[in-house]
């Protein structure tokens, strides 16, 4: 998945700590911008996503896996799902890249 990251993302790393502080944050920005379809923790079982098709990542699961990196997760979360055939919005304009971040880290934290 990482080897289909535009140029514009390749490499990225967070650039944040995932501290207690930063994991707070996280949690409101993720609660607030996608915790709606994705659900409260990440399982796709989110009220608005109910109806889409395909349904929402799995995220509790697929922030683990290794081909969930930070270059692919900041990318996927910028320029939203259109290259992959989904409905999910496009956070570039209405997230910082270290609010970005900063859900991220809330959800590789296991969305406590």
């Amino acid at each position: 998945m990482n080897e289909c990251v535009p140029a514009a993302h390749r490499g990225a790393r967070s650039t944040i700590r995932a501290t207690p502080e930063v994991i707070a944050e996280g949690q409101t920005l993720y609660t607030a911008n996608c915790a709606s379809c994705h659900g409260a923790e990440g399982l796709g079982d989110g009220e608005a996503g109910r109806s889409l098709v395909p349904s929402p990542a799995l995220l509790r699961w697929f922030v683990q896996m290794p081909m969930s990196g930070d270059e692919y997760l900041l990318w996927a979360i910028s320029e939203g799902g259109q290259r992959f055939g989904t409905e999910m919005p496009a956070f570039r304009e209405a997230l910082t890249e270290e609010e970005i971040w900063k859900i991220i880290a809330y959800m590789r934290a296991g969305f406590p």
